[in-house]
């Protein structure tokens, strides 16, 4: 038997004000994860070249190194990295770098593009930044190409 306007329920206000908010609840939760999910969806990759930066302060520039090929194991088999070097990486990112004895820095902020994210980096509180590009597919670090 289907239920027809003269064989319904009686119509109870306090039960549709629950259903009704709880629909709003549930809306407004899913715009708030929406909103949160959207501020840190570059999380992994700021999170990322924060800590090459940290290892550059600590002068671990090894590991470091290790985080900018994502090859944690480079030293057992350097020659998989020729086309930048230990050598080079450290004449770059060494005391006598463009950006000398790295002391600090501040993770500016960060966009997605193609296959990467470019971070931009402030250095030693200089008023010009690094823009490091993170490699999605495999969290290696390079020079942004913009």
């Amino acid at each position: 038997m289907s239920t027809t306007i003269f064989t319904a329920g009686e119509y109870n206000p306090e039960k549709e004000r629950r259903k009704r908010l709880k629909k709003i609840a549930i809306l407004c939760l899913v715009v708030i994860l929406g909103a949160v999910a959207y501020t840190f969806r570059n999380w992994r990759y700021e999170h990322r070249v924060d800590r090459f930066f940290s290892l550059l302060e600590q002068k671990d520039f090894k590991q470091a190194y290790g985080l900018w090929t994502a090859d944690p194991d480079w030293e057992q088999h350097p020659d998989r990295h020729q086309n930048y070097s230990f050598s080079e990486f450290y004449q770059d990112w060494g005391p006598a770098g463009e950006w000398g004895a790295i002391r600090s820095h501040q993770v500016e902020g960060s966009v997605r593009v193609g296959s990467g994210v470019i971070v931009v980096v402030k250095i030693n509180g200089r008023v010009d930044t690094a823009r490091m590009w993170v490699e999605k597919r495999d969290m290696s670090l390079t020079w942004s190409p913009q």
